[in-house]
């Protein structure tokens, strides 16, 4: 009879909390379905460009599958290249194939240089691939997939980990009364947000700081550009996560309910953040990467660790991750109307 009454307030328990009850069933179909989404996307068809080839060679290797972008000039094909346009540039000089690979893409490498080898074997047998003279824009041969990957691992850690501490933090000012005696005082809601953000924002700070350096000194992670700029990026993502954190405060009553926020809001950016290639992925699913603010912080880790880029290069997503802190911020600002009015 006390097993059966356990048993009995539990599910009584679960049943009120129909948030909790909808996460436990939908949550894992969510991710499950983005995972068949991702991993049986279509095969990356690598971008080529290309001066005066063989009409022959062209041909097999468009049917091995590649993307063959045809340019009047080596100029233009390695202007294309810079601009992330091509994932590579072949020529061929008589019997020698050289090729120039963009280099900031592990997966994109590899998918050339298997592409290249598959129509060497197909077409030409007297070039083998000692013969190919192979050269890299950005990186290197020695460049491996925790070089490659790092980036966006940075900028996971950091957004996860300040979005949920950050969001547990806030809660608690809440539960506990804090937040309710600021209130009662002359402070304005904005001037309670900003305050917060910015207490919050100085240990966010530090994070950011301990983790590019464990990266790049300790780790040798590939670093090509600037540590100020990578240490900027990161703070600017740490801000967003920051202030995702605090508003999504607002509509949990503990803890927990506060982490369940984590399979809706940061297992979906895992696979639109460049840990998976975008291209191999439905077109009508692509969209959802404009949206995620991991998107642009690791597109701007990336660009400056492996592409060396400069402020020019990551200034358009910072100034969306800005946008997306200064928009969460002003929502926090409306969450707190229901403590008060002014």
């Amino acid at each position: 009879m006390r097993i059966r009454a356990l048993i009995v307030r539990i599910i009584k328990q679960f049943i009120h909390d129909k948030r909790s009850l909808a996460l436990m069933m939908l949550a894992p179909l969510l991710i499950l379905f983005l995972m068949k989404l991702v991993f049986d996307g279509g095969t990356y068809s690598p971008r080529i460009g290309s001066t005066d080839l063989p009409a022959a060679l062209e041909e097999t290797l468009a049917e091995h599958g590649a993307t063959l972008i045809a340019f009047p000039s080596r100029n233009h094909a390695d202007a294309a290249l810079h601009a992330g346009e091509l994932d590579a540039v072949l020529t061929v000089d008589g019997q020698q194939m050289s090729v120039v690979l963009e280099g900031s893409d592990l997966t994109a490498n590899q998918s050339v240089m298997q592409l290249l080898q598959n129509a060497q074997e197909a077409m030409i047998p007297a070039i083998n691939k000692g013969q190919t003279h192979i050269s890299f824009l950005h990186g290197s041969e020695d460049m491996g997939t925790f070089d490659s990957l790092g980036p966006v691992l940075i900028g996971f850690f950091s957004f996860f980990f300040v979005f949920l501490l950050s969001g547990v933090a806030f809660l608690r000012e809440r539960t506990g009364g804090t937040l309710e005696r600021l209130m009662a005082s002359p402070l304005r809601r904005w001037e309670v947000v900003v305050g917060y953000v910015a207490g919050f924002g100085l240990f966010a700070m530090l994070q950011a700081a301990l983790i590019v350096w464990f990266a790049v000194d300790l780790l040798n992670m590939t670093m090509a550009g600037s540590f100020g700029l990578m240490l900027l990026v990161t703070l600017f993502l740490s801000l967003t996560a920051l202030t995702l954190g605090t508003f999504l405060s607002a509509f949990a009553n503990n803890e927990f309910q506060m982490i369940q926020f984590i399979p809706l809001v940061i297992v979906p950016q895992v696979f639109f953040s460049g840990l998976f290639s975008l291209d191999t992925m439905s077109e009508y699913l692509r969209w959802l990467s404009v949206i995620m603010p991991l998107t642009y912080g690791a597109d701007a880790l990336r660009e400056v660790m492996v592409r060396g880029g400069g402020w020019a290069d990551i200034a358009p997503d910072i100034y969306v991750l800005l946008t997306i802190s200064l928009g969460l911020m002003a929502l926090n600002v409306l969450a707190l109307k229901k403590h008060r009015k002014l």
